[in-house]
């Protein structure tokens, strides 16, 4: 498992979810739901939704108030999208950014490690937790 995945699922706590879908059935709302059962805080970007989860959502990334401390910025959009909302996480000054599965854009990846944040792209949480909890059994 690589440093990256490691360090954002274990060391951060609250976490926005840009493209959460109000729908149960989407991937976006489900893993903002598994996020959620593993303790953290889910904050959904979505322009279309008001509450998602039990949270309030907001339309923008720059619009969560700068109090929620966003740590990761996690993307659920198509790749040609993502590139701006990985800028926005740059501007907000997040620990993190993770791209999605199929979600793949190297030059903003390389944006944001150049600002210093940590960059997992074409993976998933609900993927990678159990790898990290079979890690710490052994």
């Amino acid at each position: 498992m690589d440093d990256a995945v490691r360090t954002l699922l274990t060391t951060t706590r609250t976490w926005a979810v840009v493209g959460c879908s109000p729908d149960p059935s989407r991937d976006s709302h489900r893993i903002a739901a598994l996020l959620q059962a593993r303790g953290m805080r889910i904050i959904p970007v979505n322009p279309a939704a008001t509450t998602i989860l039990g949270e309030r959502a907001y339309p923008t990334l720059s619009d969560v108030p700068e109090h929620e401390r966003v740590e990761v910025v996690d993307i659920f959009r198509r790749s040609s999208a993502a590139g701006a909302h990985v800028d926005e996480a740059i501007a907000a000054g997040v620990r993190g950014v993770w791209l999605q599965l199929g979600v793949i854009d190297h030059a903003a990846a390389q944006r944001a490690r150049t600002a210093g944040l940590h960059v997992v792209m074409d993976r998933c949480p609900a993927i990678e937790l159990p790898r990290l909890d079979a890690g710490r059994d052994s």
